[in-house]
């Protein structure tokens, strides 16, 4: 074999590296497609070639003179003395199996297209830790949980990787990943100064399963200089592995081996040879192509590594759909507030599939939470009187759990009272309670030794279908993610008989591997108005379920059904229910007002709507915010600092931050406080569609008028910026509004949830209330308090991101307020991804930058769309702020035809249209049937004839409909 000096010479890490490739059996390389990175003079990828008889072994090295010499020692080789080829027992000669490329580790593989079956590497480690770097890091970051040793830093760990020598190999591994077949080997040679620990968690935490084939010892060079590594162990509990001498067997630290070398002795460093094997090969690959995209500085923070296969099953399958969900989409799309389409339909066919029960998207409304389920169905039908399982009340509001009135309806009691008995949950002694008290309302779950059978749930169903009941039975307790899910007797009874119209199963989903937190609850009915019903309470109350936590269970329920066939057991043929003549507890008039006249989503009917109706960011969403996504699910081990959602803000002992994953779900708990205070809630008019609106902007002189009539009152402010009119509150008007507030002692509610989109911004200047608050509070009535309500989703620019917060510093209002504890509360993953881009929000190309580029596109966009309605006869109101703006239009009185249906929109069919009168209450239908186009109309504004029209839209779709 010919070497020079410029190259490598064959030595004991190349020897070594040998001997572990001939631990494997012969049939590791026999006919496969193999690759050798830092083939050096080329010996070991002709050994290879000779031994192994691979169909092609390609040998690659950086080094220009490298694979010159390799190609003269293969053309040394593949001849004989004479001159003539070799052969071997293939009649092949090397030439035909072995090639040498000049390449960067796998740049030649990825260029050309060529998939690999093995990858094989004996690649130069060079230790240059950066002590004082290290240094610092340990001190910001050490915990008591140091180990695996530094590696274990998730969101360090590229950097420890690189200061070990250890970074070349990795980027190798990332690489490999891309180009090897889904069955592939790789094998590295890897010094073990950092640690055995080390050594394998660069391989462990890119999903790959891990087998050392052969471990030696190799004396350390004499000129190689270890004082950093010394260093970095007086600062840290991290100890490298040195050996004295060969034949030492036991470990010495940096420390002590430096002394050694000093004094004259040979110290030594272990050397070992590693085979991995991705354990999920398509999974990985996805996840690391979506880091290639644009991700790469976030690829330090994955750890695909688990002690348990459970978890790794769960967890990589949800990384790699994420991933997919992030490069493939510009935005995340909308969906309805019955839960995502997808995610309805996985869940009825894991119950068609493993408990044959008929079921379909439309029979599934999710939830955040179990508890809003309950709380959700309750409100719903405000019964005098329920039953409640003793585990299922620890959420509920305080009064309903200590009123002491059980009386009926007849007795006097208010149509919204609720009173909640607890119940235990033995069947026999529920149906006891039920029998005698009459509840309108049961919810409970079913006990252990009762949930194999179905006689239980029949029981109950019986008992509260004779009295005319309601039923909600929960049997999140009992239901498994599992492809062998345990018998449950209810789900088999479903499987044979429909469910009563009276009943419906609740389930809350947190029996995950990964997140014992996160929670998705789904509700079952057969009954449509009770469905139809709890939609609309999810998007009046809560907005709409996380889609991301919507994700995650999707993709286990997708896992689960993704190798079964599909129909292969017909459906069982199911019994009639039997028709009950008891009248059951219908809805609130309340309930049956607000749902009747809120003017709520479209239902798309199947066919794409534009949705101009609602509050969702349909902008591109931001590198930033897509990694800060990914990191946050990708890493394990967070520390409390990390997902600490206070963010400095500057507050007094007095205050308090409540955070929920959405606003609306804060305001709803603050209007209960108002009620249960005996208040009255005064909206602006023109504020926020969501909750109540009518005009343009509230002033010191109208509000004065209003106030002079109530007794404790509270103050809905939607400000800065104003939803929806996009216009914004000056801080002299902020000013004149509170010290009114503050004259009539009113409760102030300031929501800046539509703030932070300001057009402009630095020449309309900001709101400074301090002094204005601290003067005021001093001066003003004592029951006067500003509550601030807000969100982060529009600031962060994702309609993802799912986290809104509330800050009270009125005690009496604070304790009122946790007599409602039912919010659904932000995983540690969106708290995790929220404080991370905040940190960023400072820096140059970070998220204030992009944030401007994004104010400036509404800004336009708002420009631009008033200008054509202005052409098509409108009055515009020109917005200073946010996502939306109110136009009027000239045409209302006059009559018009539209479809019927959405499916004939823009077909032509004159034979599917009828004529309609355009009101307030009949213009978002026309424009929705003749455009495709949702708008809020002035039924949901509050201004009379002035529509919403929301701007974050995709490009694509407002040049379609719009701008073209």
């Amino acid at each position: 074999m010919m070497v020079i000096p410029s190259i490598f010479m064959p030595e004991d890490w190349s020897f070594t590296f040998y001997e572990g490739l001939n631990r494997h059996p012969d049939s590791i390389f026999k006919e496969k497609t193999v690759a050798e990175l830092g083939c050096g003079n080329g010996w070991i990828t002709i050994a290879i070639a000779e031994k192994w008889l691979p169909a092609k072994v390609y040998g690659l090295d950086i080094n220009p003179r490298a694979v010159k010499v390799s190609c003269i020692n293969l053309y040394m080789n593949a001849f004989d003395e004479k001159g003539q080829p070799i052969y071997d027992a293939e009649k092949k000669t090397l030439l035909d199996r072995v090639e040498f490329h000049e390449s960067d580790l796998l740049s030649y593989c990825r260029e050309h297209d060529i998939k690999l079956e093995r990858i094989v590497g004996c690649i130069p480690q060079i230790l240059n830790p950066n002590p004082e770097a290290m240094s610092k890091m340990i001190t910001e970051n050490a915990s008591e949980e140091f180990l695996h040793s530094l590696s274990n830093y998730c969101a360090l760990q590229g950097f420890l990787e690189g200061q070990f020598g250890l970074g070349l190999i990795a980027r190798a591994v990332e690489e490999g990943i891309a180009v090897i077949k889904p069955t592939g080997i790789m094998i590295f040679n890897m010094g073990g100064r950092p640690g055995q620990g080390v050594c394998r968690r660069l391989f462990e935490r890119r999903g790959f399963r891990v087998t050392r084939l052969w471990q030696t010892k190799v004396l350390q060079a004499g000129d190689t200089d270890i004082s950093a590594l010394v260093e970095i162990e007086k600062n840290s509990p991290h100890c490298f592995d040195f050996f004295m001498g060969l034949s030492g067997d036991q470990p010495i630290c940096a420390r002590t081996a430096w002394a050694y070398g000093k004094a004259g002795g040979r110290i030594s460093h272990g050397l070992s040879v590693y085979s991995c094997q991705l354990h999920q090969p398509n999974q990985v690959k996805v996840i690391f192509e979506f880091l290639r995209s644009g991700f790469q500085e976030i690829s330090s923070s994955l750890d695909l590594s688990f002690e348990d296969d459970l978890v790794a099953d769960e967890k990589i399958p949800f990384l790699a759909y994420l991933s997919s969900v992030l490069k493939e989409n510009s935005c995340f799309p909308y969906e309805p507030p019955a839960g995502c389409k997808r995610f309805r339909n996985l869940i009825a066919g894991f119950m068609k599939t493993y408990h044959h029960i008929p079921l379909t998207a439309d029979n599934v409304v999710v939830f955040p939470s179990r508890t809003v389920a309950i709380e959700n169905a309750l409100r719903l039908f405000s019964p005098n009187l329920a039953i409640v399982d003793e585990h299922l009340t620890r959420n509920l509001p305080r009064k309903w759990l200590t009123s002491l009135a059980i009386e009926t309806a007849e007795n006097g009691l208010s149509d919204d009272v609720v009173t909640v008995i607890e119940a235990p949950r033995q069947s026999d002694l529920m149906i006891e309670l039920i029998k005698r008290l009459k509840p309108q309302v049961v919810v409970t779950g079913i006990a252990h030794f009762e949930a194999v059978t179905s006689s239980a749930f029949v029981q109950l169903l019986d008992a509260t279908g004779e009295i005319g009941s309601r039923l909600f039975l929960d049997i999140s307790d009992h239901f498994e993610l599992s492809s062998l899910p345990g018998t449950i007797g209810v789900l088999k009874y479903l499987s044979g008989t429909p469910l009563p119209s009276h009943a419906a199963i609740v389930c809350g989903l947190v029996k995950n591997q990964v997140y014992s937190d996160l929670e998705v609850a789904f509700v079952i009915s057969e009954e449509e108005a009770i469905l139809k019903a709890l939609s609309k309470t999810v998007e009046i109350l809560e907005g709409n379920t996380s889609l991301i936590s919507q994700y995650y269970y999707g993709c286990i329920f997708h896992e689960l059904l993704s190798f079964q066939l599909t129909d292969r057991h017909p459906n069982l043929e199911r019994r009639s229910e039997k028709s009950k003549s008891v009248e059951v507890i219908r809805f609130t008039t309340s309930a049956i007002s607000v749902l009747s006249n809120a003017e709520l989503s479209i239902s798309d009917e199947g066919y794409p709507l534009v949705r101009m109706d609602v509050d969702q960011w349909f902008l591109p969403v931001p590198s930033l915010v897509k990694a800060a996504i990914f990191e946050s699910f990708a890493r394990q081990n967070m520390t409390e600092s990390e997902i600490d959602t206070e963010y400095g803000f500057p507050t007094d002992s007095g205050t308090e931050f409540i955070f929920s994953d959405c606003s609306q779900a804060l305001f709803s708990k603050l209007v209960l406080c108002c009620i249960q205070e005996g208040g009255t809630m005064c909206f602006p008019d023109g504020s926020n569609g969501n909750y109540v609106s009518r005009g343009f902007k509230l002033t010191e002189e109208i509000l004065i008028k209003a106030l002079e009539t109530m007794k404790k009152p509270w103050v809905y402010i939607s400000g800065p910026t104003i939803n929806p009119t996009g216009l914004l509150y000056s801080n002299q008007e902020m000013e004149n509004i509170l010290s009114a507030c503050a004259r009539f002692g009113a409760r102030v509610v300031i929501d800046t949830s539509f703030s932070g989109l300001e057009f402009e911004y630095e020449g309309r200047g900001g709101w400074n209330l301090g002094s204005c608050l601290s003067k005021i509070s001093s001066s003003g009535n004592p029951s006067f308090c500003v509550s601030l309500l807000g969100g982060l989703s529009l600031k962060l620019l994702s309609g993802a991101l799912k986290f809104a917060f509330l800050a009270l510093n009125e005690p009496i209002l604070i304790e009122a307020f946790h007599s409602f504890p039912g919010l659904s509360k932000p995983h540690c993953t969106d708290k995790y991804t929220i404080k991370k881009l905040l940190s960023l929000r400072e820096q140059k190309g970070g998220l204030l930058d992009v944030a401007m580029e994004q104010i400036r596109i509404l800004e336009n966009r708002a420009k631009c769309l008033k200008e054509v309605l202005e052409n098509c006869g409108w009055d515009v109101l020109r917005p200073c702020a946010g996502v939306s703006m109110v136009a009027k239009p000239s045409f209302l009185g006059k009559a018009v035809k539209v479809n019927h249906s959405l499916k004939h929109t823009g077909s032509g069919e004159k034979d599917a249209t009828y004529e309609i009168k355009l009101t307030d209450a009949s213009l978002r239908e026309a424009v929705a049937k003749t455009t495709g186009l949702c708008v809020n109309s002035g039924s949901w504004t509050g201004i009379p004839g002035y529509c919403r029209f929301t701007i974050a839209l995709e490009e694509s779709e407002l040049s379609k409909h719009w701008l073209a």
